[in-house]
């Protein structure tokens, strides 16, 4: 392995000088938050095999700050649904959604949270999107842990450049409001 594949982070703009570096808030912020995405995994499925292996040493989803796996929602901030839903599943999973403290992300892995997959039935949901928001979908079926990290770096890059007020923001109450979430 080269020393080439290593992405080291890059400072915010700002200002240098003898002793000192300011930049805005807002950069300082979403660098912390990007590199330290603790995610939530929901999986019911071939997805989550998969998402298992992106935890594996081979492709170590620990480069990204995403080592720590919770199994509470409290504490998490990303929220990774693989696999089929059922709409018996949805409030379940609008449950572990509401659960977890502001800000939060989702991303959808795979055919199934995503759309439905295969299963155009009466018993699964056609998207995770139904029941709460999504912020990155990872296509696939299942999708190969490269995938599953390129969905992770969307989100990092989502979360670099998301202001610090967003989550208050009219537009945002608004789409909270869509989904019935206070």
């Amino acid at each position: 392995m080269s020393n080439s594949n290593i992405k080291i982070v890059e400072a915010p703009e700002g200002y240098v000088g003898e002793g000192f570096f300011a930049t805005k808030l807002n950069d300082v912020v979403g660098l912390a938050r990007a590199n330290s995405l603790w995610p939530l995994p929901f999986a019911t499925s071939c997805c989550g095999i998969e998402f298992m292996a992106t935890m594996g040493a081979h492709y170590d989803i620990a480069r990204f700050g995403s080592e720590r796996l919770s199994f509470s929602p409290r504490q998490s901030d990303m929220l990774l649904v693989m696999g089929t839903i059922s709409k018996k599943m949805a409030p379940v999973l609008r449950q572990v959604y509401e659960q977890m403290s502001e800000p939060r992300w989702v991303i959808a892995v795979g055919a199934c949270a995503s759309s439905g997959g295969i299963f155009d039935t009466y018993s699964v949901l056609q998207g995770i999107d139904k029941v709460i928001p999504v912020d990155v979908y990872v296509p696939g079926c299942p999708p190969r842990p490269e995938q599953i990290l390129d969905g992770v770096m969307k989100l990092q890059e989502l979360v670099k450049s998301e202001s610090v007020r967003r989550r208050s923001s009219p537009e945002y109450e608004a789409l909270m409001a869509s989904y019935n979430i206070k």
